[in-house]
């Protein structure tokens, strides 16, 4: 079992590079319509390739309970935290237009790349990362499709261009791409292409979390509302995790899985609601005020959960 030290020194890095973000904001380099243009960037182009590279070969994804089963679970545990995430909103008060939607999205979805992906490689090696990669397939497609109608309040039937989105076409093409085993014969310079793009997504995408950060550093009463984050804490690092640990308990499915989301249910808020809520009209303060709490607290409370998971589930 990994110490607080050793979990502390898997995640400095992230927050180093977010803090890069915030210093390139502060410092004027990134600013106007250049920081929209790079979120767009980010979001439309990088991270689909990021996607893309890590499905279209991805050998665990041609066997039919690792392609199944997994996504489903990603894709109903971020289903049912988004749902939770609008009742407790709603019971704390808030509505539409004071963070309610993005109050649901940020506590639904949990940290699924950032933190997880080191703290499996040093809890079972590298090898164990590759049913979280097909898991978080699910969890890609809740998010921009449950998550992102959420958050602009469009219904399924007024919102579905927005479903259409670069990451759920890529999502379609690598899957048809890994079954049909077409990806080996791709042209070179396309997947060198793709890689290039893709290598740049989770870098980008923190600098540029770091800089929507950056414009409430300066306003540190706004980093913490007591009933905002008070309540996402209570569910997202303490009811959630039992939900899913239950879960993990008790679904019928192998041990590589069980793991996945027992790493899951100890992590915090993941990065990317700052950035949604900024791009599609949502509340960033609440996002900020979301991943900032959970994801302090969490640094104390990620070896707890994972102690508790692993022992009471027995992987």
């Amino acid at each position: 079992m990994l110490s607080y030290l050793e979990l502390l020194l898997l995640v400095v890095p992230v927050f180093a590079v977010i803090g890069v973000g915030v210093a390139v904001r502060r410092v004027h380099w990134i600013e106007g319509e250049a920081e929209t243009s790079l979120i767009r960037l980010a979001v439309n182009v990088c991270y689909p390739c990021l996607i893309f590279e890590s499905v279209a070969n991805n050998a665990a994804l041609r066997t039919t309970e690792n392609l199944l089963l997994p996504p489903l679970v990603g894709f109903g545990v971020t289903f049912l935290g988004i749902r939770a995430g609008l009742l407790v909103a709603k019971l704390i008060g808030l509505q539409v237009g004071s963070g309610l939607r993005t109050f649901a999205l940020s506590v639904g979805i949990t940290n699924y790349g950032y933190l997880p992906l080191p703290i499996m490689a040093g809890l079972w090696g590298a090898e164990s990362r590759a049913v979280l990669m097909v898991h978080n397939v699910g969890v890609e497609i809740a998010l921009w499709t449950v998550g992102l109608l959420v958050l602009s309040g469009e219904s399924l039937r007024d919102g579905w261009r927005r479903i259409v989105s670069p990451v759920a076409i890529t999502l379609v093409v690598a899957v048809a791409c890994n079954l049909s085993g077409l990806t080996p014969h791709l042209p070179k310079v396309l997947t060198d292409t793709i890689h290039a793009l893709g290598v740049c997504g989770i870098p980008l995408g923190l600098i540029m979390t770091g800089v929507s950060l950056a414009s409430f550093v300066g306003k540190p009463r706004e980093l913490f509302d007591a009933k905002v984050s008070l309540a996402a804490m209570a569910l997202r690092l303490g009811a959630l995790p039992v939900a899913m640990l239950l879960l993990a308990k008790f679904l019928p499915c192998s041990v590589e899985l069980k793991r996945v989301i027992v790493v899951q249910a100890a992590m915090p808020t993941a990065m990317v609601p700052v950035i949604l809520a900024r791009l599609y009209g949502g509340h960033p303060r609440t996002a900020v005020q979301i991943v900032l709490g959970t994801t302090a607290v969490g640094i104390f409370t990620i070896p707890l959960w994972l102690r508790a998971g692993l022992a009471w589930v027995g992987v």
